[in-house]
């Protein structure tokens, strides 16, 4: 059985080659998501219906921001609220 020696140096070109590797698939394969959402996109995205949907902000479950008259929801929260229900 024959013995190999591996340097400082190999350990390093390792490291980097599998950091460009990690680097290159998170890059291709992350889908990129909106950070702020419209509401039908979100009410399509939780499957409710208006009038749920304007509940869930008059009773400050969702927060939103409203620009002239397109209210938009940060993806974060609707994440959140979705992993709030799933442990209820």
């Amino acid at each position: 059985m024959s013995a190999e020696i591996i340097t400082k140096e190999d350990l390093n070109s390792f490291r980097l080659e599998l950091l460009q590797e990690i680097k290159d698939l998170l890059s291709n394969n992350a889908p990129k998501q909106k950070a702020w959402l419209k509401s039908p996109e979100v009410r399509k995205l939780l499957k409710i219906s208006p009038g749920t949907l304007q509940n869930l902000r008059i009773n400050g479950t969702l927060r939103y921001t409203r620009l002239g008259s397109i209210i938009y929801y940060r993806e974060d929260d609707i994440q959140k609220l979705l992993e709030e229900g799933m442990k209820e």
